[in-house]
């Protein structure tokens, strides 16, 4: 009996230690911004974009393309009216006006979709932008997006 009595607690400790790191992974986004801030997406400059799924936008800014991901499902991101507006976060508009670069506080929204937070911005080369868009199920043009920061 007494080594079950031993390794019930240890079993017990064991549980809740793996249970509190996954959580504490759960919850702490990881954010990796495009550096420099020249190569950021502009949204001011954006000439087309398009919703491949729930978490995923992609967007094309003269000739940059840029693969968008979401930290939680947006259902009715680019529904229509009113397409799909980016904004950058509020500490930034003041230095980088239109830049989303894939910070913390960075948004992308639609009529009908609260502010989706941004988890991440990347370039993207013209075949993969070109794949993902075929996948799209909504899509627009920049002329949505807002005419201030």
């Amino acid at each position: 009996m007494k080594p079950i009595t031993l390794i019930l607690p240890a079993l017990a400790l064991a549980c809740m230690a793996g249970a509190s790191a996954a959580m504490a992974d759960t919850h702490a986004p990881q954010y990796q911004p495009i550096r420099p801030v020249s190569s950021c997406l502009r949204s001011d400059r954006i000439n087309e974009w398009h919703v491949v799924d729930k978490r995923t936008v992609i967007a094309r800014a003269g000739p940059d393309r840029y693969l968008v991901k979401l930290q939680a499902d947006c259902p009715r991101l680019g529904m229509p009216p009113g397409g799909l507006s980016f904004r950058s976060n509020p500490a930034n508009q003041a230095v980088m006006p239109w830049s989303i670069c894939g910070e913390a506080g960075e948004t992308v929204r639609s009529r009908y979709q609260p502010p989706c937070a941004i988890r991440s911005v990347q370039k993207i080369d013209k075949a993969e932008f070109d794949q993902l868009r075929k996948h799209a199920g909504r899509h627009g043009s920049g002329a949505d997006q807002p005419t201030r920061p």
